[in-house]
């Protein structure tokens, strides 16, 4: 017979739901399963579970605490129905009694005669568990974990080096992450004061150093190399379906990519590709903020694809990602135009995902102006393109460049590729009428002074001034930065420097 734990008990599956009403005695060396008292033989250290609902009071409760203890039993489990206080509670306490409560005591009962009896039982328990998950017909890998989390009653997760990738039920601590010996080729069993973890190597061709774990509490050697022979019998199953999964994700980033290929291509938005857009829910319509991250080194684009994917719930708008070439072009579309404050924002959370990706993957990113439609969404997803191969040069900026009205880099470089330039140029300026758009030229043509630019306009400083203040509130720009000056001075100089658009010839005479 093997010794019986309390933290054992509380491992098991089967003892899920019982209740630690007073922690004395933690280690048993006898356990007596017995339908009340009257079946209890004097016993060292041992252990009780009585399955009748009675005693009835808290007193008669007080009566047989005092009678097991004299058989010498320093734990004891009730069905829920006993009435425990915390006189009971107490009296245990003294007595360096542990006092557990069950609501299914029958399987308590089973989980005890595996622990202490059946030695294969425990493991032969947990692969039927197993064998229940992997019956069933998960969708993906991260499906497959919960059910298999859901029947062992432990958390599943899938780890690397650098810490986990997919996970059912609970997440497992640094600490359980940190027993892991990654360097098996095989099975890794581990305890520690945070609990118990079992491990096996996934054999998977695309993803190497991937360890399926299962973990738990703290918990008997018996339990632990159960959870072993769990987990080597759900590997198999969990690589096959890494697999399945991969198949299925070439195949989607291959037919999105193709797709965002045609709708770049195409010079006009046909009725046949806008089905396909909404088909993968994408649509032309309402207002677009394109993102771009490319690799600093070459990195799979599916890798990208796969963290971006993993992040895309916590941007704002209908977020859409796919492969483009050596990198991963995403966008956000939105119903209604957003107001400069909530664009800023909409940014700031495109430069959190920057960061969450860049902590796993040398990758720079791009970020293209706001722009409305179809054409303003290929415009804007040529602008992160830009920004993002600008981005590869500036470590100063963390790899992060987003082309809008406040970043004079972004515009410079614009400037050398005026298709992109000017419509950006001219979608900066659009929120001003002429009148602002002459009092703004003439401000920074004339070095921002007042006096100069006022003169040169022919009205008061007064005047000047309220102008300036509502040029600033429509841009959302601050005048007084100098970099933001001559960005707006060099957007104004290219629309103002424009070649004239020709005429068309006129028909007839």
């Amino acid at each position: 017979m093997s010794e019986l734990s309390l933290d054992g008990i509380l491992a098991h599956p089967d003892a899920a739901d019982v209740d630690v009403l007073e922690r004395g005695a933690t280690v048993w060396r006898d356990v007596q399963v017995e339908l009340d008292e009257s079946g209890l033989r004097a016993s060292s250290s041992g252990f009780a579970l009585l399955l009748a609902p009675e005693p009835t009071t808290p007193w008669a409760v007080d009566a047989l605490i005092r009678r097991v203890s004299d058989l010498g039993v320093t734990g004891l489990a009730f069905p829920a129905t006993a009435p425990i206080g915390d006189s009971n509670r107490a009296l245990a306490a003294r007595l360096g009694m542990t006092l557990l409560r069950s609501t299914r005591p029958t399987r308590l009962a089973a989980a005890l005669w595996q622990l202490v009896e059946g030695r294969d039982a425990v493991a032969l328990g947990l692969v039927r568990r197993v064998a229940l998950s992997i019956g069933y017909q998960a969708e993906t890998i991260s499906d497959l974990l919960r059910h298999l989390a859901a029947n062992l009653g432990h958390g599943v997760a899938l780890v690397d080096r650098d810490g986990v990738l997919a996970s059912g039920g609970p997440l497992p601590g640094p600490g359980l992450l940190s027993l892991i010996d990654s360097t098996k080729e095989w099975i890794d069993l581990a305890s520690g004061p945070e609990g118990s973890v079992a491990s096996v190597a996934v054999h998977s061709p695309t993803r190497p150093g991937v360890r399926l774990v299962v973990h738990g509490g703290p918990m008997s050697d018996t339990q632990l190399r159960a959870l072993g022979v769990a987990v080597e019998v759900a590997m198999p199953a969990v690589a096959a379906r890494i697999l399945i999964d991969q198949v299925n994700e070439i195949g989607d980033a291959s037919r999105s990519s193709s797709l965002l290929g045609d709708f770049l291509e195409q010079p006009v938005m046909t009725a046949e590709l806008e089905q396909r857009m909404l088909e993968l829910g994408w649509r032309a319509t309402g207002w677009h903020a394109a993102f771009r991250l490319t690799g600093r080194t070459y990195v799979d684009p599916l890798d990208i694809l796969r963290a971006v994917n993993s992040e895309l719930p916590a941007l704002s708008g209908d977020a859409s990602a796919t492969v483009r070439g050596a990198g991963v072009t995403g966008w956000l579309t939105f119903a209604e135009q957003p107001t400069p404050a909530e664009l800023q924002r909409v940014v700031g959370r495109v430069r959190h995902l920057h960061n969450t990706v860049r902590a796993h993957l040398p990758i720079a990113t791009g970020v293209g102006t706001l722009a409305s439609g179809a054409a303003g969404l290929a415009r804007s997803i040529g602008e992160a393109h830009d920004a993002a191969q600008l981005a590869l040069g500036r470590e100063e900026s963390d790899w992060f460049v987003q082309i809008d009205r406040f970043g004079l880099e972004q515009l410079l470089l614009a400037w050398t590729r005026s298709a992109t330039f000017r419509p950006t140029a001219a979608s900066l300026f659009a929120p001003l009428g002429d009148v602002d758009r002459r009092t703004l030229q003439a401000f920074l043509d004339h070095e921002s002074s007042s006096v100069r630019a006022s003169a040169a306009l022919g009205v008061h400083r007064n005047t000047l001034a309220a102008r300036m203040r509502r040029i600033e509130e429509a841009l959302g720009v601050a005048l007084d930065d100098p970099d933001t000056r001559l960005a707006l001075h060099l957007a104004v100089r290219a629309l103002r420097d424009a070649p004239p658009t020709p005429e068309r010839p006129r028909t007839g005479s």
